[in-house]
């Protein structure tokens, strides 16, 4: 059962607790609202002001467990609180650990503060589950996938457009990551994770896979930074910086590029050059 108004206090109170800076909004200087407003909140959870609203006045529909998950991670949540908040509003909190897409508000507030470098958060099976704008120009919307598509590692294989921006002599190399990589997350969660099913749907689906699978590497790794083919910008080489969430097993990752370089210099036009589909 809901409990409505302690789902409303809960709401109302994280939502007062929360100041612009900390979700990567501008303050301005007619701010008299403690903590962010309801149409702000309402954004960062992908709702409409109304429901929002209605939800801290005891109203509403009973919200579902996808529009719970949504308000968590908007309003920066702990895991803790997170379970809190499906539990007031009547519902079992999802698993936590390397099956979970609930970013740490830590990981948040530093993606939010990333401005200037392109950064996008994703899992250990390579699933984006964030992009800054600059990531999006960069790489393209990747969040937008659904089902198995989500993995890049699933689409190097099954999807000919995923190999679009890397140069074709890095192909053999990337092929190799992807297997081991995906060999280790296997090991690491056991036979009856989603990673074991997502390996078995690539033995059954690809054949460069399962040839790759069969010389059972583990290890191999981008050292040196990675390179990609940019519809726009041409050939760029990037350094990857990774910041893991050793609980989630989320990594924050940053594309730099040494200065002095041409790829240096080619990132400072990714604003510029916007959101190439």
């Amino acid at each position: 059962m809901i409990d409505r108004a302690g789902l409303a206090l809960f709401l109302r109170r994280r939502r007062e607790a929360l100041q612009p800076e900390d979700v990567g909004l501008p303050r301005g200087q007619r701010r008299r609202t403690s903590g962010l407003r309801r149409e702000e909140v309402a954004a960062l959870c992908h709702i409409s002001a109304d429901y929002y609203s209605r939800l801290e006045r005891e109203r509403g529909p009973h919200p579902s467990e996808q529009m719970i998950a949504s308000m968590a991670q908007g309003l920066h949540l702990s895991l803790d609180e997170r379970d809190h908040l499906f539990h007031l509003a009547g519902h079992r909190p999802p698993a936590r650990g390397a099956s979970s897409n609930h970013i740490s508000p830590g990981m948040l507030r530093i993606f939010d503060r990333l401005e200037d470098s392109p950064a996008e958060i994703v899992t250990e099976l390579g699933e984006t589950l964030r992009q800054n704008a600059l990531a999006v120009a960069l790489n393209g919307d990747t969040t937008r996938y659904t089902g198995p598509a989500r993995s890049m590692g699933y689409r190097w294989f099954t999807d000919p457009a995923a190999r679009e921006r890397y140069p074709v002599e890095d192909h053999v190399y990337t092929s190799r990551v992807f297997t081991a990589g995906l060999r280790e997350v296997m090991a690491r969660r056991g036979p009856a994770s989603y990673a074991a099913q997502l390996g078995k749907r690539l033995l059954g689906e690809s054949a460069e896979f399962r040839a790759y699978w069969d010389e059972g590497e583990i290890g191999v790794r981008y050292h040196d930074g990675k390179r990609l083919l940019h519809p726009e910008l041409g050939l760029l080489e990037l350094r990857c910086e990774d910041l893991l969430d050793r609980f989630q097993s989320h990594s924050l990752v940053v594309f730099t590029a040494t200065p002095g370089t041409p790829t240096y210099d080619k990132l400072s036009l990714l604003s510029a050059v916007g959101t190439t589909p």
